[in-house]
């Protein structure tokens, strides 16, 4: 019996040798990849990085912010935004994270009542998805006994003084430079509407493009 516990532990030993090496290696290459601009093989690599953990919750907010930021893309950014809550309901990120899921929700909803981006059907999955993720976090929050926290809204200071501007680096999107300047990704509109003069492509800006940056007025 001592023998065959032995053996067991050494195999597991080996197994986590194996494993971590190959998940070290993924996220690596998925930081070097996003780094370098190519945010789809990045996201696929954080991806196939979440099949042998799932759990783990700093790439499911990797995931979220390069769906968000880099890809204009709420939907999946919503998904792993609320993973990782459900994950870490309280982790260093957790309260960042609540921010973003709720204006991400808005930004969906918005694209849902002006120019369609999804269709219905999706829409109902994501609502779907929704009520079960929200139910899972409110499991993981009852069981970390963890107190609701209404966090009071800080009124944003309107800037009358001259236009902002911004040089655009490489890898940037409008939904990047938003969150740079209004910490939200949901304003890229506004930079856009701003700019039409200068941005040829709203999907692909130019590195060295000077972008004029509205000031930030009430969301009220």
């Amino acid at each position: 019996f001592i023998l065959l516990s032995l053996m067991t532990a050494l195999l597991s030993a080996g197994c986590d040798r194996m494993i971590t090496p190959r998940h070290a290696q993924q996220l690596k290459d998925a930081e070097s990849k996003a780094a370098a601009g190519d945010f789809a093989r990045a996201i696929s690599l954080y991806e196939s990085a979440l099949e042998d953990r799932p759990g783990d919750a700093e790439v499911h907010y990797k995931l979220a912010l390069l769906y968000d930021d880099k890809m204009n893309d709420p939907l999946n950014a919503l998904h792993h935004f609320k993973r990782y809550l459900i994950i870490a309901p309280n982790g260093a990120r957790a309260n960042d994270v609540k921010g973003f899921v709720k204006r991400d929700e808005v930004a969906l909803l918005t694209s849902l009542s002006g120019d369609a981006l999804i269709s219905r059907a999706e829409a109902t999955r994501l609502r779907n998805e929704n009520l079960s993720l929200r139910k899972e976090l409110d499991e993981a929050r009852g069981r970390a006994h963890i107190a609701a926290i209404e966090q009071s809204p800080t009124p944003e200071k309107t800037k009358g003084a001259a236009k902002q501007t911004y040089v655009v680096q490489r890898g940037d999107t409008l939904a990047s430079i938003s969150r740079k300047f209004y910490k939200t990704s949901t304003r890229w509109k506004q930079i856009l509407d701003a700019n039409r003069n200068v941005i040829d492509n709203p999907k692909k800006l130019a590195a060295g493009q000077t972008l004029v940056i509205p000031a930030r007025t009430s969301s009220r």
